[in-house]
């Protein structure tokens, strides 16, 4: 059973930056892609990024292009999400999630395993 560890959410002012973590187990990272999603208060859960098992490809929503980068460290077992110059709209609760592929998805139904989200809240 995988099993996936969000960390890194908090509080920071518009123009900040983050750093999220996700700590998977249960697998071999490599065999996998894996994504972050997000989900806002009254809204829906949203596709954010995106990585390959190869690291090779990623991909991002276009709200977040250019601010956000997605990475993943095989020695430990995680990806990152480096958020940069972070806007309001950005506030909500990040998840990570991983699937049995091998290329990565935009839509939330094409991962087998979530983490239990992270708070990310934006505001002065």
């Amino acid at each position: 059973q995988v099993h996936l560890a969000e960390s890194g959410g908090g509080l920071v002012q518009p123009g900040g930056s983050l750093r999220l973590s996700c700590a998977a187990s249960g697998r071999a990272l490599s065999d996998n892609a894996m994504g972050w999603f997000r989900q806002a208060p009254g809204k829906e859960r949203e596709f954010v990024a995106a990585v390959s098992w190869s690291g090779a490809t990623k991909l991002y929503t276009d709200s977040v292009r250019g601010r956000f980068i997605i990475s993943r460290e095989y020695a430990e077992s995680t990806i990152y999400l480096q958020m940069n110059t972070l806007k309001q709209e950005d506030t909500a609760v990040y998840y990570c999630a991983d699937r049995d592929y091998t290329h990565p998805h935009r839509e939330a139904h094409a991962y087998n395993y979530w983490g239990q989200g992270t708070q990310v809240t934006v505001s002065s």
